[in-house]
């Protein structure tokens, strides 16, 4: 028996009318005039076994957390059904079961109950959940009282603990810092290798590809792709890729020579030219070093107009896992806007913190807008490797120079 069966699933939400009128359809099934609803899903069906990790991607917009909110039994489809076998934990709307006025710990509490544990139970747990989240005195403060991060420790620590048959994961987590986001990785890999079925959206093609061998890929509230996560994935960022072109009316343009990598996308408004990892004096390095003051070098050309450019770059492991990573507008310096066919460069100088032995990449990107809204110039995915042979972890002091600062 699967885990989860979705079959011919649709749903459909009003256009427009009174508030009275939306809530009551949130709680029916979705049952409205064909010529009066917006189909936020169409026909949906899949399956996920048990302890499989299964990727959900697609635009905003595409039907993802509609999708979730049917499995968790948060709304009912309009037509087909959903069939879940096993106890569910689910990480969907940020705080969504919290109650404002309760402690942190109250909420513990609570939402442990709904998802099917005991105060007993609750109370054996506790301090694991607690140690997890990391929010010290808050616990006995009123939700109201936290930050939005604050909120997503909480509940991600709930979930997360609560012995889940199936895990729903969200976008949820994009709002975390890096080194949580990094520790909820860490528990949701360890989760799975225990037998936890995962349902996992996100927009981090990396994490996607790293913990799920399936994945389907929503368009317009209708499958476009289901399978091989590799697959689909490198499909769906290809046919983003030609219609940001398509939008930007952007001529398509050979790769730089100067550098490679497993994976490449962007609108084409900026391509990065080459990304060298060297010593502050210049020289290459070829071996991760602990405690070596390093400089990621990487140059772009800009290719069309770009009012708020962001470069930036990330290190993951041989498992596709994120371990640190860091851009321009982050790390608090903004660059000016680039007239096209001017080359520039920015330089990221850290320490290298120590690694377990293995092999690392670095993938680099250049994208235009903020951190919230911003869209992909040119991404190359996995641009230098490098082996490391530590077994800890250590600090990283990040900052960055560009050109005119030298």
């Amino acid at each position: 028996m699967n885990a989860l069966e979705v079959r011919n699933v649709s749903r459909n939400f009003p256009r427009g009318g009174s508030q009275w009128a939306r809530f009551r359809h949130a709680l029916s099934s979705g049952q409205t005039a064909n010529g009066d609803a917006i189909h936020a899903l169409r026909d949906v069906t899949f399956s996920v076994g048990r302890g499989e990790a299964f990727g959900i991607i697609g635009a905003n917009g595409s039907g993802k957390s509609t999708l979730l909110r049917l499995v968790a039994g948060i709304i009912q489809p309009t037509s087909g059904s959903v069939e879940v076998n096993g106890r569910l934990s689910a990480l969907l709307e940020l705080g969504s079961g919290f109650s404002p006025e309760f402690t942190g710990r109250e909420n513990v509490f609570l939402n442990a109950s709904i998802l099917g544990l005991s105060r007993e139970e609750t109370g054996a747990r506790f301090e694991t959940i607690e140690r997890f989240a990391e929010i010290g005195d808050f616990i006995d403060r009123p939700i109201r009282t936290y930050s939005t991060g604050m909120v997503l420790r909480l509940a991600f620590s709930v979930v997360a603990h609560v012995d889940p048959e199936i895990l729903i994961v969200d976008e949820a987590l994009a709002v975390g810092d890096i080194a949580f986001r990094q520790r909820c990785m860490r528990r949701i890999h360890d989760l799975r290798a225990c037998g936890t079925t995962i349902l996992f959206v996100s927009h981090e093609s990396g994490d996607v590809k790293a913990l799920c061998e399936r994945c389907l890929w929503l368009d317009r509230g209708a499958i476009r792709s289901l399978g091989d996560a590799d697959a689909v994935i490198a499909e769906y960022l290809s046919e983003t890729v030609q219609r940001e072109r398509k939008r930007d009316a952007l001529p398509l343009t050979e790769p730089d020579s100067e550098i490679t990598g497993s994976h490449r996308y962007g609108s084409g408004s900026a391509r990065i030219a080459s990304v060298q990892l060297v010593t502050p004096s210049g020289e290459p390095v070829r071996l991760w070093a602990p405690n070596l003051s390093v400089v990621l070098r990487v140059t772009f050309r800009i290719c069309a107009d770009l009012p708020v450019p962001i470069v930036g770059f990330l290190v993951r492991n041989s498992k596709g896992e994120t371990l640190f990573g860091s851009n321009t507008m982050r790390e608090n310096y903004p660059m000016p806007s680039i007239a096209p066919g001017n080359i520039d460069r920015v330089d990221f100088h850290f320490t290298m913190p120590e690694l377990a032995s293995g092999r690392y990449f670095i993938s680099v990107a250049i994208s235009e807008g903020t951190l919230d809204e911003f869209g992909v110039c040119d991404y190359v995915e996995d641009a230098l490797a490098i082996d490391a042979a530590g077994d800890t972890q250590g600090y990283l002091k990040l900052r960055c120079t560009s050109v005119a600062e030298r």
